[in-house]
């Protein structure tokens, strides 16, 4: 009766003379019931904040007619069926306001203190303006989030709870709408839910994505699981051959089926190309009991009943996952030979593995003793770790749709994990390379690096990781990261953090060459840089209302002419008897100058330059086809400089018999060259089953450097042929 009182509200005063009144009171009183294991003081206040978010949403109705406030009581009763405190259970009441009434966050503010302000202002998304595409106020938005999420984790809880009932109600979406939210879904906030192990909401969120992207195919193996683990006899039967030996030696358990992921089951068949029958073969079941001493007698107590199935034991408790992930999985066999599919863990590890640690870290604020425990001292420490590097990233690049996509590449990869020498553990997704593991550890270690070392041997730096390696980055003190490196790497931060350096050389580069291209053209009328008056130029420029650097980076990225800028600072008509003047090739790395890929020109050839707004000079070989069908007079006259710097891409296509160790043996000559691989593919030979089709990039010094390397491949045995591509 007590309990019953605590949530027993007077309904005559709540919601007076607000539009859709008995919706609003109903879906109330579920949240209060939910709420119950709030104090009397707090349901008061939960309800003053109810009152408040009503009165702002006034006369605002969903797509399916109900008034819109019912959708935060909603997601305020998801929370609190976690058991949340009361600031996120009033940032879930209140997560729309800021965005979709004319409430002001100082209001807010004063109405409510700025914790629970802040915590509305982080889910809430950004205004469109009227210049702003769609895409792009997303991404601002999806970049605010997260940046307020690293600030303080629960802002994306109450995005997850917001996010899960959004899927829930999908059904008053147009059909396009609806596929884009659960693409959305599946792709990001299922993923996010699920790297920060917060298993409640990613199984739901990937569940509801599923039924909307693939209505029939969710029907049918929904119906069909529906049928095969309608029944209870396997559980009865478990419970009736381990019960009564665990009550022997005095441990409480219990004993349940447990319900699948359909969107887990579903990849599980594509991924094994497997029948349902196959994917299902085995029977959940979950075993929950006190402790961590118990699960281990348990397992002992299965294992006397049932056969166990060799390889089929995993145990989380003694290495939890990254995530704070902690239980034994073993798979036995019955006595009519039904394979069961056991999870053991203690009701500490169930809260974990349900809610996540953000949950676990903010149910016990006030008894930290849960979150002491070593392993969720580390799994806090994964949360933390992942979302500082989400903060590094978004300050190293100011561009939110260069955010936005990064972010979504990594979470769409699974994670692996690698150590560095001295242990620590580094979660990466899968795909990640050494790069993006000297990324993780610090951006200067990953700008620096130039080699790596995994388990003690030489390790390509384009090559991905395996889990649980031990990675060394070797770096060298001035080392910059290369624009070939976004060809592999997979990470977030490690992405930003090239492109962030390319701009900035870019726009140092940019400026070099505008003076360079500005020096032929003013050579052509007989002066030069060195012979303009500063005064001259800088004039000029005043009078485009710019500056000089602007000027000359404009020069660079090919957005003003420098023959027009010459002419004009000469006073003078163009001679075009003059001969034209040839722009010098010094470096692979000049960002302003970019060697095309239909070709890629080496040094020591004969080469031809063509200008792209934007990017600069685009360099080809003179036999290059691009060139040969062009009008010659639209192209610069480039030539190589004397000494070059940097490595040149080139391009092999290398038939091979199929034998072991040769590719071995072409790697190993490249590497004894002084060579780097950059990309490599295999494919069967479309002629001969025997034999193998390389195409590889890699990178040399020059034209001579490539012919040394060829000429020592074709001395291997098995070697048909190599073409440059």
């Amino acid at each position: 009766m007590a309990k019953a009182a605590q949530h027993d509200f007077d309904s005559s005063s709540l919601f007076t003379e607000r539009n859709g009144r008995d919706a609003l009171i109903e879906a109330y009183q579920e949240l209060a019931e939910t709420a119950s294991y709030l104090s009397p003081k707090e349901q008061q206040e939960l309800q003053r904040c109810a009152e408040y978010g009503a009165w702002a949403h006034e006369g605002q109705n969903r797509q399916s007619g109900e008034p819109y406030f019912t959708h935060p009581i909603q997601v305020c009763r998801i929370l609190a069926v976690q058991r949340f405190d009361m600031p996120i259970l009033q940032g879930a009441l209140l997560h729309d306001v800021l965005e979709d009434t004319a409430v002001t966050t100082p209001e807010m503010a004063e109405a409510f203190g700025d914790e629970v302000t802040a915590l509305v202002d982080g889910v809430s998304k950004l205004e469109r303006l009227k210049d702003q595409g769609a895409k792009e106020v997303q991404a601002e938005s999806f970049k605010k989030m997260f940046v307020a999420t690293t600030n303080d984790p629960r802002v994306i809880i109450i995005k997850l709870a917001d996010r899960l009932h959004n899927m829930q109600t999908l059904g008053a979406l147009r059909p396009d709408k609806r596929i884009r939210k659960a693409k959305e879904t599946l792709n990001i906030y299922a993923s996010i839910a699920g790297r920060l192990g917060l298993f409640y909401f990613r199984i739901q969120l990937e569940d509801l994505a599923f039924s909307h992207l693939y209505p029939w195919r969710y029907a049918v193996l929904k119906k069909n699981y529906l049928e095969r683990y309608s029944r209870n006899d396997v559980v009865d039967q478990v419970r009736s051959d381990l019960k009564p030996l665990l009550k022997k030696i005095g441990i409480k358990a219990s004993i349940s089926k447990r319900q699948r992921h359909l969107w887990g089951l579903y990849q599980r068949m594509l991924r094994k190309n497997n029948s349902f029958k196959q994917a299902c073969q085995t029977i959940p079941i979950r075993v929950i009991t006190d402790s961590e001493d118990s699960c281990y007698r348990v397992l002992g107590q299965l294992h006397s009943v049932y056969r166990p199935v060799t390889k089929k034991f995993e145990d989380f408790i003694a290495a939890p996952k990254s995530n704070g992930y902690r239980s034994l999985h073993i798979s036995v066999l019955m006595a009519n030979n039904d394979m069961l599919n056991v999870q053991i863990r203690s009701k500490d590890m169930h809260a974990l593995a349900e809610t996540g640690i953000i949950a676990i870290w903010h149910q016990h604020m006030k008894n930290r003793s849960i979150v002491e425990e070593s392993h969720n001292v580390q799994a806090e420490q994964y949360m933390r770790d992942w979302l500082f590097r989400l903060k590094d990233v978004q300050n190293i690049t100011h561009d939110p749709m260069e955010f936005y996509d990064a972010i979504t590449k990594e979470l769409s990869q699974s994670d692996i994990y690698a150590y560095s020498p001295k242990g620590k553990i580094y979660d990466l997704p899968r795909g990640a390379t050494p790069v993006d593991f000297a990324y993780a550890v610090h951006t200067k270690l990953g700008d620096e690096c130039i080699a790596a070392e995994v388990n003690g041997k030489p390790w390509p730096l384009f090559k991905p990781l395996k889990p649980a390696q031990t990675v060394k980055i070797i770096r060298q003190e001035g080392s910059k990261p290369q624009a070939g490196w976004l060809r592999f790497v997979a990470t977030a931060k490690a992405r930003a953090a090239i492109r962030y350096h390319i701009r900035h050389l870019a726009e140092q580069e940019a400026y070099a060459l505008g003076e360079r291209l500005l020096d032929i053209a003013l050579r052509r009328l007989g002066s030069s840089i060195e012979q303009l008056p500063d005064s001259t130029l800088e004039a000029y420029a005043q009078s485009q209302q710019t500056d000089r650097e602007t000027l000359l980076s404009d020069i660079g990225h090919d957005r003003r002419q420098p023959v027009l800028i010459a002419s004009a600072l000469m006073g003078e008509q163009l001679n075009t008897d003059n001969q034209q003047q040839i722009l010098k090739v010094e470096s692979a790395l000049d960002s302003a100058i970019h060697f095309d890929d239909c070709c890629y020109p080496l040094p020591h050839e004969p080469i031809l330059g063509h200008f792209k707004p934007g990017l600069g000079i685009k360099i080809h070989r003179r036999d290059c086809v691009q060139a040969q069908n062009s009008d010659l007079n639209d192209w610069v006259r480039v030539a190589w400089a004397e000494e070059t710097k940097g490595l040149f891409a080139a391009g092999l296509s290398i038939l091979l018999e199929d034998r072991p160790r040769m590719l071995a043996a072409i790697t190993a000559v490249m590497g004894d060259l002084g060579s780097n691989i950059i990309d490599f593919h295999i494919e069967m030979a479309d002629h001969d089953k025997n034999k193998r089709l390389i195409k590889c990039f890699i990178e040399v010094r020059d034209r001579d450097h490539l012919a040394v390397i060829i000429k020592q491949l074709r001395l291997l045995n098995g070697i048909t042929t190599i073409k440059r591509l």
